[in-house]
């Protein structure tokens, strides 16, 4: 079986037909993540309008730390490697506060300003 990384040319139709389905997989599960990390931002954009409403902070440390350990737990169990899983959840999470200090900004300064009247 030849193989090739320089064109399709020299594969086998075999190779291309697996290539393609595996592609094909692979295609439809980053359009999973992507649905699914638009979810997660819908339910944390909640949060941090919530957090602005009663002045708490946008962060929260010790839930950070509690869903690290928690991913680094899953991550093992699925056989991925846990330092990727923190480094994508940290990620998520700088992201994640970006937006609720956007949002605390937007209501009025944040952990100390008045609740937003909605």
């Amino acid at each position: 079986m030849t193989t090739s990384n320089t064109g399709t040319g020299a594969v086998e139709p075999a190779v291309r037909e697996e290539l393609a389905r595996l592609r094909d997989s692979i295609d439809n599960i980053d359009a999973a993540v992507v649905h699914m990390l638009a979810e997660r931002f819908k339910c944390t954009q909640q949060v941090g309008h919530l957090k602005a409403r009663h002045r708490l902070p946008p962060a929260d440390p010790a839930r950070e730390a509690r869903q690290i350990a928690r991913l680094r737990a899953l991550a093992e169990s699925a056989k991925l490697d846990p330092a990727f899983a923190e480094k994508f959840l940290n990620f998520i999470v700088a992201e994640v506060i970006h937006h609720h200090e956007r949002i605390a900004e937007i209501n009025g300064g944040g952990a100390g300003a008045a609740p937003a009247s909605d």
